[in-house]
């Protein structure tokens, strides 16, 4: 009998194991039982798919992921992204910038250097009137920096530090999770218990499945997940983890040495995965979610242009503007449904959908914005959906008793496939498999 997956195909699959519909505390407004979200688990991931699933409203942590139901949440999160080559920075960011080149580099350095290596009256004038954003980001980057030989010392002209950033897998190392500790403890006041080295490694170090790019092919790109590290003197001060994918660089999180906070390494960051997005041809930047009351991320939106995701049609909206201002008066705004309503007065949906609990109904009786209904989910076709037991494919109706499990009955195993495939919506289920059993 031949398998129904061969091994070249398994690889290009992405496992998901459903942890279904949940209610938790509100990490932002503390409310008891006040976030709302469909949740999922996988250690194979694509990075194509989840751009896919990126672009439907997901987001990960480790290897938990997780689709909220702006809806019925305190603090909806919007996923939010921006056209990387658009980007024009604020005075503020550009100050940053200056500021950490200027560190770097010292007054020592820039004095002696504008003697040395003085620069052109155009080059002057050109800098003065122009924000080379990728100049900027390099300048004070040690492979960057001009070293001519000083006749006063008759030795190569040093910067005050030696400043390094590289791109390198997500993988675990002491240097990491000692950084990580100091970050959590000092920053967010967070127990060092909390933290051992594999909580630290599921976080942060499990992410998509990675492929660094062919150099021999000039379009492929770097995929998966990276750290991005910061080197100053030979010591690590900083880790941005980001996920690349086809045609986007998502921010995941940023950790730092406290003893460097005064240099907004927060706006560094940011600005530098920007870069390079712009540099290896990514079209667009995630900075994770956007929540709108939540004043501490008031900064992304600093960041333009920015574009927010429709949590019912997954089109794009600017953030500035129309959105921004409904965003002001309610929690929850789809720019889509409100034409829509324009057009039809008569829809009150949401106001019925007020009156159900959660986690006593089947996902398909919450209306859960951007979710597949019942008609669209049994379109699909799940019999054939793949199913990995015991490291064998299988599909779905090769179960005992399939055929006649209720589709809309979330206890049972149909149901719970259901759901799982009315939020990773059509294009994952062709491409996926589903993990019920160890």
């Amino acid at each position: 009998m031949e398998p129904i997956v061969d091994a070249e195909q398994a690889r290009k699959l992405s496992l998901f194991r459903p942890l279904g519909y949940q209610r938790n505390s509100c990490g932002y407004c503390k409310s008891d039982n006040g976030s709302a979200s469909y949740y999922t688990s996988s250690v194979s991931v694509r990075p194509a798919h989840y751009e896919s699933l990126v672009n439907r409203g997901w987001r990960r942590s480790g290897t938990l992921y997780y689709k909220q139901n702006l809806q019925r949440s305190c603090c909806p999160h919007y996923t939010m992204r921006l056209e990387a080559s658009a980007f024009t920075p604020r005075r503020d960011q550009r100050k940053a910038i200056n500021r950490w080149n200027n560190f770097v580099l010292g007054p020592e350095y820039i004095r002696r250097a504008a003697y040395l290596c003085p620069k052109t009256r155009e080059e002057k004038k050109r800098r003065k009137c122009n924000f080379d954003l990728l100049g900027a980001v390099h300048e004070a980057e040690y492979s960057n920096v001009k070293r001519p030989i000083d006749p006063k010392t008759k030795k190569h002209l040093e910067p005050a530090h030696r400043f390094e950033v590289n791109l390198e897998g997500d993988s675990i190392s002491q240097a990491k999770y000692e950084l990580f500790l100091k970050y959590q403890t000092t920053v967010h006041k967070e127990d060092a218990s909390k933290w051992a080295n594999k909580d630290f490694k599921r976080f942060l170090c499990s992410g998509l499945t990675r492929s660094p790019a062919n150099p021999a092919k000039s379009d492929e790109k770097k995929l998966g997940s990276w750290h991005q590290c910061y080197r100053l003197d030979g010591k690590l001060i900083a880790v941005a983890v980001l996920d690349l994918m086809p045609t986007g660089v998502s921010s995941v999180y940023i950790f730092y040495d406290p003893d460097y906070e005064q240099w907004e390494f927060g706006k560094l960051s940011a600005v530098r995965e920007i870069a390079l997005a712009v540099e290896a041809q990514y079209q667009y930047y995630y900075m994770g979610y956007y929540i709108h009351s939540c004043q501490k991320m008031r900064y992304k939106g600093t960041f333009r242009p920015q574009y927010i995701l429709d949590p019912e049609t997954y089109t794009w909206d600017p953030l500035d503007g129309e959105l921004s201002k409904k965003l002001d008066e309610r929690p929850y705004v789809s720019l889509s449904r409100d034409r829509q309503s324009d057009s039809n007065p008569g829809d009150d949906r949401s106001e019925a959908d007020a009156e159900i609990n959660d986690e006593e109904v089947s996902l398909f009786d919450l209306h859960m914005p951007g979710a597949l209904t019942m008609d669209e989910v049994k379109a699909l076709d799940l019999d054939h959906w793949l199913l990995l037991v015991h490291g064998t494919f299988v599909h779905m109706i090769d179960l005992v008793g399939w055929e006649k499990m209720p589709l809309d009955n979330p206890q049972s195993v149909k149901g719970i496939i259901a759901e799982l495939a009315a939020v990773l919506g059509p294009e994952i289920v062709r491409h996926s498999a589903v993990v019920l059993f160890d």
